[in-house]
């Protein structure tokens, strides 16, 4: 287990009421005791879920395809039959 140091470490308040900017140490407690961790445990285990949710989770690509690149797609793509090449995952029109 790596050693702990101060430089690694924060500070942590515990809110006076709950909120949607954060929870008393009763609620950590309270949600600690559901989840059969401690509470910093728990923290660590909020945070995390707050990271997936909110941070992308892949590294971002060069943007769109150039017009170029489009038409080298376009070009290697099978002859004859019907098909299309979408520039988008989802569709953009609307019912």
């Amino acid at each position: 287990m790596p050693s702990r140091t101060l430089a690694n470490q924060i500070a942590f308040r515990y809110r006076t009421v709950d909120s949607a900017t954060g929870v008393t140490r009763e609620t950590a407690k309270r949600l600690a005791e559901q989840l059969g961790v401690d509470e910093t445990q728990a923290i660590h285990r909020a945070l995390h879920e707050l990271a997936v949710r909110m941070l992308p989770q892949y590294e971002p690509d060069d943007g769109p395809l150039t017009a170029v690149q489009m038409r080298q797609i376009k070009k290697r793509l099978p002859q004859g039959g019907k098909r299309s090449v979408r520039s988008s995952l989802f569709d953009t029109e609307t019912a």
